[in-house]
């Protein structure tokens, strides 16, 4: 996700207020085509709720179905998502579309990998929730795209959780600069390849 830079933002400001106040996630696997994994119970494991969640939204140029289709380009992250150093797809649905994805995070001076669980509804929404990580405690977020006016209009909520305790008011304004951040990404990457409606 191109959310690098202010994790790396997040996890200093944490560090700092933890100073104050105190006076295994391996590399990724090859990708298992057309494997599509248990699509788990939405229900038993709490629909993303995001009850403490950060929501923000953008207008892009351009059908659902192109803004989505970069969306689920993970192997192109890298070459617009800063931070990003590798997305690999580890299992598939049967559509095509990624069911696990893992992640690499170079943003000095901390580095992650997580492995994230999509679940995709066509080209309306795409929600994600965290299955492993070294830094990250839990990440639940969503992509909704409603088509309006000949554009699309994109909605990004998310929800973070550092393994570092962080004061709510420095969790929720970096996980808004993520937000915003990844939505200009996805703006420039997707109006850079389909034609304007």
């Amino acid at each position: 996700m191109p959310a690098a830079d202010i994790i790396d933002e997040m996890y200093v400001a944490a560090s700092v207020d933890q100073v104050r106040r105190a006076g295994d996630c391996p590399g990724p696997t090859r990708r298992a085509s057309s494997l599509a994994p248990n699509r788990p119970d939405k229900q038993a494991q709490g629909e993303v709720a995001m009850a403490n969640q950060t929501t923000s939204s953008i207008t892009i140029a351009a059908e659902p179905a192109a803004v989505m289709a970069v969306i689920a380009d993970f192997d192109s992250y890298p070459a617009w998502a800063k931070g990003v150093q590798s997305a690999e797809v580890l299992s598939e649905y049967d559509d095509s579309r990624a069911g696990e994805v893992a992640f690499v995070l170079d943003a000095a001076p901390i580095k992650d990998e997580y492995t994230l669980h999509y679940e995709w509804d066509g080209d309306r929404e795409v929600t994600w929730s965290l299955v492993k990580a070294k830094m990250l405690k839990s990440m639940e977020g969503a992509y909704t795209l409603e088509r309006s006016d000949g554009q699309t209009d994109v909605t990004y909520r998310l929800a973070v959780d550092l393994m570092i305790p962080m004061i709510g008011l420095l969790k929720r304004k970096g996980e808004k600069v993520i937000i915003d951040t990844a939505l200009k990404g996805l703006k420039q990457r997707v109006e850079s390849q389909a034609p304007r409606l």
